[in-house]
Parts: C-alpha cells; sequence; structure tokens
C-alpha cells in the first residue's frame, strides 16, 4: 500500500514540496501533511525546489528510502516553471524506483471545496487558468483566457491567486494554491501503474522553431 508520499508542485508561484502520510489508520483516508516547504517566488523554482524536498523529508524526520510514491502537479502552469516540477518528479521517481503521478494543479485547490466553484492561477498575459468544480469534482476545464471571457456560470464562490479571483465579483475562499493534501487527494487511483506525466501548458510556448517564422523554406 502507497502510505508515504513525496508531493511536488511549481505550476504557481508557490514553489512547494511536502511528504505526506495516507490512511495513517487502517484506511480512514486521512491525509496527513508530516512535512512542507513552501517558496513563495515565481522566478525561483529552479533554485528552491530541491533544497525544499530535501527540507520537508527532512522535517518528516524521514529519509528518501522511506518513499513510497511522488505525486507531482502537471499544471496549467507557465512552462519554465512547470516543467522543473515535473522533470524533478520524475527524476526522483526513476532514482528511488518509486511511481510517479501526475495530477492538474487546479485540482489541488478544487478537490478541497465545496459547491459550485470557480479555481483560477495566473496564466500571465492578463489571462488566467480556470477550471469549474462542483462538490470538489471538476466538470469544465482546465483552461485559458482573459478573465472576462471565464465562464463563471452558476458559480457561487472563486479560489485561488487573491490577486485574480478579486475580478470575479464572487466571494473568495481558499486555498490560495495548490497544496499538498489536495495534490494527493486529487490522485484518482492509486493502483496499477501511473499514467506518463504530460504537462498542461494549454498555450503554446512562446519559442518558435526556424520553420514556424519562416527561415527554413
Amino acid at each position: 500500500m502507497i502510505r508515504t508520499v513525496l508531493v511536488i508542485d511549481t505550476a504557481t508561484p508557490a514553489v512547494t514540496a511536502a511528504v505526506v502520510v495516507r490512511d495513517r489508520g487502517i484506511d480512514d483516508g486521512a491525509i496527513d501533511v508530516v512535512g512542507e516547504r513552501i517558496t513563495l517566488d515565481a522566478r525561483a523554482h529552479a533554485e528552491t525546489l530541491t533544497p525544499n524536498v530535501v527540507a520537508a523529508v527532512a522535517d518528516a524526520g524521514l529519509m528518501m528510502a522511506d518513499l513510497d510514491a511522488v505525486v507531482v502537479g502537471c499544471g496549467p502552469g507557465p512552462f519554465t516553471g512547470l516543467r522543473v516540477g515535473m522533470a524533478t518528479a520524475a527524476a526522483y521517481g526513476h532514482a528511488l524506483g518509486l511511481p510517479v503521478y501526475g495530477v492538474c494543479s487546479l485540482d489541488a485547490i478544487g478537490v478541497l471545496t465545496t459547491g459550485d466553484v470557480l479555481v483560477v492561477t495566473d496564466a500571465r498575459r492578463r489571462e488566467v487558468y480556470w477550471a469549474r468544480y462542483r462538490d470538489g469534482v471538476r466538470f469544465h476545464g482546465p483552461d485559458v483566457a482573459a478573465p472576462a471571457d471565464v465562464p463563471v456560470g452558476t458559480a457561487e464562490a472563486v479560489a485561488g491567486s487573491p490577486e485574480h479571483a478579486a475580478l470575479f465579483g464572487l466571494p473568495v475562499i481558499g486555498p490560495e494554491y495548490p497544496i499538498a493534501a489536495g495534490l494527493v487527494a486529487a490522485v484518482e487511483d492509486w493502483t496499477g501503474e501511473p499514467a506518463a506525466l504530460v504537462p498542461l501548458y494549454l498555450r503554446r510556448p512562446d519559442a518558435k522553431t526556424l520553420a514556424e517564422r519562416g527561415v527554413l523554406r
């Protein structure tokens, strides 16, 4: 049984590393965060993630060999920050022989909510990444759009980035960023081989190939 999980997310400015213990009792479904380090810095994913992982494992009083699995947020998020987290998670999984489970980072916020909730995070370029949830289950999205183009529908509240949540005229609730307990709760199936990690960029990268720029003909 998978009990002790290393959790990583770099889809937002919150560079998150944590150790979570599942089902501390006998199949009680509890999710306990026993070690966690979070750095809020949109430009320091590469510099702070590994130190955060090492510190979180130490805070939990464990060693890397005690881990059973890795869970990582797969976005949506900006290209550079997102790939740091996913590459790091894959590297730990490979080095330690652990399964690596990828989840939508917005789900790590939405899965903890009740009612009809819109979740938004910063997509830059005056846009937001968004998804809608009903009692913790995603039913629309994820997608990227300008706030005015997000289909709010019957949403009763908005969670996620406070700056962007404030744009929708709805009650703002937490969490503000993907959190460790939410990332673990978002894993749908802990049995069998996890699916391949697929980043949710939702838009094409800024860099273009020579062919795309018309240099090669």
